[in-house]
């Protein structure tokens, strides 16, 4: 019988989720920014590092790997290619990696930087998982300081060909301001509608809003509906766009959020 991996959240910064994924008194810590509230999260549950993994190079996903190296020494960091030294697993699209007894896919998602990746379980036990740092957001998307909007848009459209019912742990609580946005570009959405009020009922009670569901995303957030002639209309008209591919509409919207 497999045995389920608990997934919890350990709160950084201002907005940061790093996530302990833990079964059998050992835990895999999924973008470490700061090293505080895991060694105290790994403390109180009574939680072993067993293995540390990265998204991208970002300093609030791995400011903390080398302090908790120094408190769990030669525990495996695998993490994509780049120039942090303290990943010493490297990994690219399509690899395999085996954690807490549980296969994850590695999935390439350039855009918010090159190096960035995702990483996804499937099993028929339980329900998918996919935790993508700053690649998909609930409700939105990242910034994108590296990439083009052309690759960030094929790497959302990998992200959104994965099951319905996967679950979505992205790496900040930025849900309602993404939704702000997400209604300025479809004020008829009903879907949406219903998500902002039950996005703001959840952080009135101090909760988190992710993670998040495949299938919400879809009917939700305007990052993964830029082929929907609401989103093409909204955008054409903010930005005075003509020529109407799908890169085009992904590059206004990405821009409108920015300036929003």
């Amino acid at each position: 019988m497999t045995i389920m991996l608990s997934i919890s959240p350990i709160y950084a910064f201002s907005d940061n989720y790093i996530w302990c994924v833990a079964r059998d008194r050992q835990a895999v810590i999924v973008d470490p920014g700061d090293a505080a509230p895991v060694l105290e999260h790994l403390k109180e549950t009574g939680l072993s590092l067993s293995a540390i993994i990265i998204t991208h190079h970002h300093f609030d996903h791995v400011g903390g790997i080398e302090l908790l190296l120094k408190e769990y020494p030669n525990t495996p960091v695998y993490g994509p290619q780049n120039q942090c030294e303290s990943i010493n697993h490297r990994l690219k699209h399509n690899d395999s990696l085996t954690l807490l007894g549980h296969t994850f896919t590695v999935l390439a998602v350039p855009g918010h930087t090159l190096d960035h990746i995702a990483y996804f379980h499937a099993d028929s036990n339980s329900t998918p998982v996919l935790f993508c740092g700053d690649t998909l957001f609930a409700g939105g998307c990242g910034r994108l300081f590296e990439g083009t909007p052309e690759q960030m848009l094929n790497s959302l459209q990998l992200i959104q060909a994965l099951p319905a019912d996967t679950n979505i742990y992205c790496a900040h609580e930025y849900t309602l301001s993404n939704l702000k946005f997400a209604l300025a570009v479809e004020p008829q959405n009903q879907d949406l509608q219903a998500r902002i009020a039950s996005a703001k009922s959840t952080r009135e009670a101090n909760l988190p809003t992710v993670p998040s569901q495949m299938a919400l995303e879809l009917l939700t957030n305007p990052f993964l509906r830029t082929e929907y002639s609401t989103v093409e209309h909204s955008v054409a008209t903010h930005t005075g766009l003509k020529h109407r591919n799908q890169k085009d509409i992904f590059a206004g919207l990405r821009k409108w959020k920015d300036d929003f």
